[in-house]
């Protein structure tokens, strides 16, 4: 686990810098805030179990592209493209997959745009590619994904049909309420 703790930290690392760096030019902040974790082994088991994999590191490493986390907050959905731009042009990041949940949400409602990278880290005088994995949402969707994930995969109980389509429902009503921010953030911008 430590060369994932290590990718992490490193990714981390430099898009706090971007962060700054960001502020510096539009002087306002485009990066609201940045997350990162580890999965427990207990959530990589049932991961692996879940999918029929063998528990073994040569799965986790070839088959788990989440291991390492990070999740980026911004103001407004443009911002989340400005991110990508320059997650694209980064030296040491290789982009192995994207998956746009924003022109597509999932079916529960969910809205986000994720990326799983590559980042070299050093092991044993070598460099070692390592999966990262990003998430980049406006602090909207990020509030909505927070708080699904809490009723309906961390509790013990089971959400009902009834909630489970409120939450779909409240989704799409911040998807609006994000459309509707980013349409006052550009007037302001082209003023």
């Amino acid at each position: 686990m430590s060369i994932y703790e290590q990718a992490l930290n490193q990714t981390f690392k430099t898009l706090e810098d971007v962060k700054t760096a960001l502020y510096k030019v539009y002087n306002h902040d485009v990066i609201n805030s940045i997350s990162k974790r580890i999965k427990t082994p207990e959530s990589l088991i049932n991961k692996m179990q879940k999918k029929h994999y063998e528990i073994n590191f040569k799965n986790i490493i070839d088959n788990i592209n989440d291991v390492a986390g990070l999740r980026i907050a911004c103001p407004v959905k443009s911002d989340i493209y400005t991110v990508i731009g320059i997650i694209e042009q980064m030296p040491n990041i290789k982009i192995i997959e994207r998956k746009d949940y924003i022109t597509r949400p999932k079916k529960s409602g969910y809205s986000g745009y994720h990326l799983i990278i590559e980042t070299p880290v050093t092991v044993n005088e070598q460099n070692v590619p390592v999966k990262v994995e990003i998430q980049i949402r406006t602090m909207a969707m990020d509030f909505w994904a927070t708080n699904e994930h809490k009723v309906r995969y961390k509790t013990n109980k089971k959400l009902s049909n009834f909630d489970s389509k409120r939450l779909t429902a409240y989704a799409k009503i911040i998807n609006i309420l994000d459309d509707k921010i980013m349409e006052i953030y550009n007037k302001q911008e082209l003023a």
